[in-house]
């Protein structure tokens, strides 16, 4: 059987699942901030801030993507 390019398969957002799940996480989203309101600050910038701080500190503690050991030992230098 050969198959000529057509698909007959819906995007997964136009699914009935798909839409399903998309309006559930919509409406538990919606609830979780509102009944949690009172635990978050008014002012979203120092929480904003601190997140941001912690981001930028562990990107630039591994000098970017890629920073990691890659499986050699710590303290280990070039030979020149």
């Amino acid at each position: 059987m050969t198959n000529s390019g057509t698909s007959d398969q819906r995007p997964f957002i136009k699914s009935r699942f798909g839409f399903g799940l998309v309006l559930f996480l919509a409406i538990a989203g919606f609830l979780l901030l509102f009944e949690h309101r009172a635990h978050i600050p008014g002012d979203y910038y120092l929480l904003a801030g601190i997140l941001a701080f912690c981001v930028g500190i562990h990107f630039f503690m591994h000098g970017g993507h890629g920073g990691h050991a890659h499986g050699k030992p710590h303290g280990h230098r070039k030979e020149d």
